[in-house]
């Protein structure tokens, strides 16, 4: 998503984009967004295309952040159903690229409680299907209640599967009506179920730290969790260049790395 302006503008080829990430960033893994390849989860002539660039620039292919294909915890449970199948695609593309995850969202309606069953059951009918190919289904917080830490920490409980988990981001706690979940704490709650962590960053200060996360006491949360896998560089900022900002954030959290193993 850091590349999403060049990519929606046509700046960047969606199939150079694993090998962009080493080439101009000296980042050996990569995480897709199916937004821009949204017609292609089964042309196996593209996805044969983008794994062999992958895998030709040394690149590891991580996972699929899946956004709009339904409700998965839509109060109508045919509309529920029919999302978890939309989602079929993006698991077999997935395990097909050689990803360990696709990211999905837990949107839904009704109570706290109501949305977490629902929630719930979508996820748990979908982890079924990736866990028969290998893969696991993890959610971010993505506004709404999934940016309320407890909340989607409590739907993980309840899909009660070894191959479902969370997808941490440091920025996403947008609850809505002006009212924000508390960082830290929702990143801690989440630590638990993390089987990827999205490093958000939109503004830096002139030391090159992030000023509006304090990225140090955040990384320490993730640390403390025993977490110690892959971090998205997640730039979304208008202060400095798609690539500048991609750079800004690999900075600061190569120093941290080597201020706090």
């Amino acid at each position: 998503w850091s590349l999403h302006r060049a990519l929606f503008d046509g700046h960047l080829d969606h199939l150079d984009f694993a090998p962009t990430a080493k080439k101009e960033y000296g980042i050996a893994a990569a995480e897709y967004v199916n937004s821009f390849f949204k017609d292609k989860a089964r042309d196996a002539d593209y996805l044969k295309e983008m794994k062999q660039r992958a895998d030709d620039a040394g690149v590891r292919s991580l996972l699929i952040m899946c956004d709009g294909e339904g409700a998965l915890g839509d109060a109508d449970d045919r509309k529920r159903q029919e999302t978890v199948e939309n989602h079929y695609r993006w698991v077999e593309a997935a395990r097909f690229l050689g990803c360990h995850s696709i990211r999905v969202n837990a949107q839904s309606s009704g109570s706290y409680e109501e949305q977490q069953g629902r929630a719930a059951d979508g996820l748990r009918r979908l982890t079924e299907f990736g866990a028969e190919h290998d893969l696991n289904v993890i959610v971010e917080n993505h506004g709404g209640l999934s940016s309320n830490g407890a909340w989607l920490a409590g739907v993980i409980r309840k899909v009660d599967h070894s191959r479902c988990g969370t997808l941490p981001d440091f920025g996403n706690f947008n609850l809505g009506d002006g009212q924000q979940y508390d960082r830290y704490q929702g990143v801690a709650e989440m630590m638990p179920f993390a089987k990827a962590v999205s490093a958000k960053s939109h503004v830096f200060d002139a030391d090159g730290n992030e000023a509006e996360i304090d990225y140090r006491r955040m990384l320490k949360v993730v640390l403390a969790a025993g977490y110690h896998g892959h971090l998205g560089v997640e730039y979304e900022g208008d202060q400095l260049s798609e690539p500048e900002g991609i750079r800004a954030t690999k900075r600061l959290l190569e120093k941290l790395r080597c201020e706090l193993s």
